[in-house]
């Protein structure tokens, strides 16, 4: 199987190229050449535990992998996961249903591909004799769960870049209290997507990159991708056979990385009705879906900051798919976007997408809803995908939240709701720990400097 960029101006790769070169060269993302039709594998797979069924799935696309190797490495990926079933999904009323994501390390969803990518970075330094610098930008989550998937490994060193206090306490000490030697938590002045840019130019620069083999961890890293397809998979095969075809998963995103290994996974045969795209108050994707327009806004602070974001990196790999996978339309659409902030879809195909936006001012009263009406505590990106649960027209549809991280991680949010403070081991351990990141204005050059002066190799 080999990789290809959206924006069709590098050679293919095979699966670990693709996974360690992370960002294309010429600024694109990597994805399959083409998608395997997994519908008559459907059956074979139901009888599969989590780590079996990531396995079998991963190795139609990790060919340059001997499969013994792969399935280890998949099999470690799932040891530190604290519920039997890895991703639990938990009915709350008929027709309604929550997907548990947040039983990793870091409790939060990006445990799922970054432990897995941890695990392929460290058999790549092995297996080629080679270092490896990972540089990445979070938003809140991300930075941790790639933080956890490397921490202590040799041969590696890691960079996260995220927005200095605009993230919750709690995300920055699981960034900053490691006290190992090979990360550095790097805060930025500025916003998630300052950040973001400053890594892509970084990323564009090939001698700066190749001098310290410099690789993606954020959602553009196509491992990432297909590592969450498969918890989409995993949550179809345990409903009952009824209600299989008539499914919406409702999934809180900003970078849109997680609802579009979804929607691949529809693609490769699963027959998934459809997905709503959830998001906060910033809403370039809710607007996008609504209006065809993908316009930039400013970020606005919120209480579901892990999609405080206004540029979604993601969504390069559907309008890739959407214009009939022609890279010369893609180059097109996102150089527009690039300069001008905006582009408008002339026929804008939405697919099986719909969409929707929650404000500050609604999160803490969905909180408190969910909790009364079901018994469960939602943390505040989970609570935007409650907001129109059981809108529409057909009383069959069955619907899975995805509940995206653990509500210990937001606990004033959810006392403020519901007068009670959620808390998690873990968690309260980092407390007393001592916080050590990096300021840094968020410019290539300052970013640059500190790598040279800390890169591994």
């Amino acid at each position: 199987m080999n990789y290809l960029s959206t924006r069709g101006q590098t050679p293919a790769l095979g699966f670990s190229d693709a996974v360690a070169t992370g960002l294309a060269p010429d600024g694109g993302l990597f994805l399959p050449e083409q998608l395997p039709d997994y519908a008559g594998e459907l059956a074979r797979f139901e009888r599969l535990d989590y780590a079996g069924l990531c396995f079998e799935f991963l190795r139609g696309f990790a060919t340059d992998i001997p499969p013994k190797v792969l399935r280890s490495l998949v099999a470690r990926s799932y040891t530190k996961f604290d519920h039997p079933a890895i991703a639990p999904l938990k009915p709350l009323a008929k027709n309604l249903y929550v997907l548990e994501l947040f039983h990793g390390p870091t409790l939060a969803f990006k445990d799922f591909a970054l432990q897995l990518l941890g695990n392929l970075y460290a058999h790549q330094c092995e297996v080629r004799h080679e270092t490896i610098n990972v540089l990445g930008a979070t938003s809140g989550d991300t930075g941790a769960a790639a933080i956890h998937g490397l921490i202590g490994r040799p041969g590696t060193a890691i960079f996260i870049l995220y927005p200095d206090g605009r993230v919750s306490p709690l995300q920055e000490r699981q960034m900053a209290c490691t006290g190992a030697d090979n990360v550095f938590a790097l805060a930025v002045d500025g916003t998630f997507d300052d950040a973001q840019a400053a890594l892509k130019e970084i990323f564009a620069d090939q001698k700066f990159r190749m001098r310290h083999r410099l690789s993606a961890v954020n959602s553009i890293n196509l491992a990432r991708v297909l590592a969450q397809c498969v918890y989409y998979l995993y949550a179809w095969m345990r409903l009952p056979t009824a209600e299989r075809s008539n499914v919406e998963f409702v999934v809180p995103t900003g970078n849109f990385g997680n609802v579009l290994a979804g929607w691949m996974l529809q693609k490769m045969g699963v027959p998934i009705r459809g997905f709503r795209v959830a998001t906060n108050q910033n809403d370039i994707l809710y607007r996008l879906f609504s209006t065809g327009e993908y316009r930039m806004g400013e970020v606005h602070p919120s209480l579901a900051p892990s999609m405080d974001i206004q540029v979604a990196s993601n969504f390069e790999r559907f309008i890739y798919f959407a214009v009939g996978r022609d890279p010369a339309k893609v180059r097109h659409v996102m150089d527009t976007f690039k300069r001008t902030g905006r582009y408008k879809f002339e026929k804008f195909n939405r697919d099986s997408f719909t969409a929707s936006c929650t404000t500050d001012a609604e999160i803490r009263g969905i909180i408190q809803r969910v909790h009364r009406d079901y018994g469960y505590v939602v943390d505040p990106h989970t609570a935007c995908g409650f907001k129109d649960i059981g809108v529409g027209g057909d009383p069959d549809r069955v619907q899975i939240v995805l509940s995206t991280a653990s509500p210990a991680k937001f606990p004033d949010t959810i006392k403020e709701a519901i007068g009670t403070e959620p808390t998690h081991p873990a968690l309260e351990a980092l407390k007393s720990k001592r916080i050590v990141k990096h300021l840094l204005k968020a410019s290539p050059a300052a970013i640059r400097a500190f790598i040279d002066t800390h890169a591994v190799g």
